[in-house]
């Protein structure tokens, strides 16, 4: 795959990295693809090669840059630990200027033909959902994005079509959780919602042992419908 790392600039006068993945014709609509507490590691580099094969321009912005740069999680009881610390110590404000910087600098690559998504896990789920509250990106998907029922005040700023995936099992997001932001949506036409049974947080991560092959086949199929419907 053609990812390298390139650099973004801050609002603070400084830059951070992120990882860029092209698609092999070198063009194509863009993702903001945004990591979960473990950094922009090898799994979501992964993920962005992944949605690069499928034809997109993949930015994969590094969050936590102004704490641990380029740190790298695995999944062990370590890694988590470290992983909500970081998350815990996050200035959600200065995290989604740095969303918006990317998509900004996302579209003004000569490789971006046509509108920018965001798309984000677990954390990045929600940092996606308050992408799409700053109008800079053209649609947001957010998987088992936890803590968006409590940022529904930032629904009546939405105007881009989302897609929302939840696992039925979810030990971080109540089931009460996804019913709310299912009725809020309610009114979006191009609002999608949609729940996977048996299934629990992360099942999309085919590096945790949460993973769910038909669940994240599923999840990753309605992704890339809505994703050819509204870029």
């Amino acid at each position: 795959m053609n990812g390298h790392w390139v650099d973004v600039a801050s609002s603070d006068g400084g830059s951070f990295q992120a990882y860029l993945s092209l698609p092999p014709t070198g063009i194509g609509p863009g993702i903001v693809l945004i990591q979960e507490i473990f950094g922009v590691n090898e799994h979501i580099r992964g993920v962005a090669d992944q949605y690069a094969l499928d034809g997109y321009v993949v930015l994969a912005p590094d969050v936590f840059w102004r704490e641990a740069p380029r740190v790298e999680l695995g999944y062990d009881d370590a890694a988590m630990v470290r992983g909500r610390a970081l998350k815990g110590n996050l200035n959600f404000d200065s995290a989604v200027q740095d969303l918006v910087n990317s998509a900004a600098a996302l579209r003004k690559l000569p490789q971006v033909v046509g509108k920018v998504a965001s798309l984000g896990y677990c954390m990045g789920g929600l940092l996606s959902y308050l992408l799409a509250a700053s109008g800079s990106v053209d649609a947001g998907i957010c998987y088992y994005g936890a803590g968006i029922e409590a940022r529904l005040d930032q629904e009546a700023c939405i105007t881009c079509p989302m897609l929302f995936h939840f696992a039925e099992q979810d030990q971080l997001i109540p089931v009460s959780a996804v019913k709310t932001v299912s009725r809020t949506f309610a009114s979006h036409a191009d609002a999608w919602v949609q729940t996977y049974p048996g299934v629990g947080h992360g099942f999309n991560c085919w590096a945790r042992a949460a993973y769910n092959q038909p669940a994240a086949a599923l999840a990753r199929g309605r992704t890339l419908e809505f994703l050819s419907i509204y870029l």
